[in-house]
């Protein structure tokens, strides 16, 4: 993997790193741990941070065509599985965005919430490769942000689903493939810590 370019004013993007979603991700522990140490180096440096949760109302009167596929009912308001994973709560200052559907972007104020932190490139990370992070990365792609996902920083639903999608991603922004290490390297460069 060559080294990626990360240009203008980062923000870390964790989508759903919530407990329903962790036995229905390949290799969830590992991720959450690097998302750890990536959440950690941006806490030091001051880097904006966003959560996402899928929260569904009880009555299903939000999940569209969700249910067409091949997933089940998830995701219910005032359930334990709606919550972010224990290592990885959101502190003070924060920001945490309630969505419908699978992009972060659609029916939220995450675009509103990015322009008034003045942010370029999106740092991604989180569950599932193959549905919410891939389409949030195409609607961030559509919005003109630089996209930068953490490979071993996402999981899906199956290697192949998982590879597909970071395939397809690629095609979008071919510098969008970055990992852990060379995140947390840019984020610890004090020169990239710069109002931009």
């Amino acid at each position: 993997m060559k080294m990626v370019e990360f240009i203008g004013r980062p923000a870390l993007l964790i989508i759903d790193a919530q407990k329903e979603f962790l036995s229905s991700v390949t290799d969830s522990v590992h991720s959450v741990q690097i998302i750890g140490e990536v959440l950690q180096a941006a806490r030091k440096n001051q880097i904006p941070v966003i959560f996402s949760k899928e929260i569904h109302r009880r009555t299903k009167v939000d999940f569209g065509r969700e249910l067409d596929g091949d997933e089940s009912i998830h995701c219910l308001e005032k359930t334990e599985g709606v919550e972010i994973v224990d290592p990885l709560q959101p502190i003070e200052g924060e920001y945490v965005i309630t969505k419908r559907r699978y992009s972060c972007f659609v029916g939220t104020d995450l675009q509103i919430l990015l322009q008034g932190l003045h942010v370029q490139t999106l740092i991604v990370c989180g569950f599932l490769t193959d549905v919410c992070v891939h389409y949030t990365c195409a609607d961030a792609h559509q919005y003109d942000y630089f996209v930068r996902v953490i490979y071993d920083g996402v999981s899906g639903s199956s290697e192949e689903a998982h590879a597909a999608a970071l395939k397809a991603i690629k095609y979008l922004q071919h510098d969008s493939e970055t990992d852990s290490e060379e995140v947390i390297a840019f984020l610890n460069d004090a020169r990239n810590r710069e109002v931009g």
